[in-house]
């Protein structure tokens, strides 16, 4: 799939648990711009949780984009407990090297989409990552988003509803020690 991106020049910041504090309003804005034609959704408005859980873990990983001293989009993730791996039910055999990051979330605010941000978060998360494989989940309704991850060498391994309110995910797998 090719894409016609204009590539942005940004500043990107890593932090880790220990910076939640401090990053905490800066994810909770961008998600707000990011989402603010679905902020009505119950699923949505459960963010602020979710950055709390992740942010939780000791491992927590996090790259914000900004664009001088704007915040433009971020990623976070951790590394998956052993056996609690997203793709577990869904590969048989499983990989030789199972240890594997979880990549929450990435996003990126309207004004700065389509400007290559995502693939330079992606990459700046993920670079360095002692783990063999990543994974991660996207909405199914949203085809075009599978299609990028798909380009940066993700597979479809399978699908999940983690939640009940939550929408049907296709679960994503990228071998790190290829890429």
């Amino acid at each position: 799939m090719e894409h016609s991106v204009t590539t942005a020049h940004v500043d990107l910041r890593h932090h880790t648990h220990e910076d939640l504090e401090g990053i905490r309003q800066t994810l909770l804005d961008v998600h707000a711009d990011a989402y603010a034609d679905r902020i009505h959704e119950e699923f949505v408005q459960r963010f602020p949780w979710f950055v709390n859980h992740w942010g939780g873990n000791a491992g927590f990983s996090c790259v914000i984009a900004y664009d001088n001293d704007e915040p433009v989009g971020f990623t976070y993730g951790a590394p998956a407990e052993p056996g609690r791996e997203w793709w577990r039910d869904h590969l048989t055999p499983e990989p030789d090297a199972t240890a594997t990051f979880h990549l929450s979330e990435l996003m990126i605010r309207p004004k700065w989409r389509k400007t290559g941000i995502s693939q330079q978060l992606h990459r700046a998360l993920l670079d360095d990552r002692p783990e063999a494989l990543a994974a991660l989940t996207v909405d199914t309704k949203r085809p075009r988003l599978q299609a990028l991850y798909e380009s940066w060498g993700y597979k479809k391994v399978g699908q999940k509803q983690p939640f009940p309110d939550s929408p049907l995910y296709a679960v994503m797998l990228l071998d790190l020690t290829t890429t």
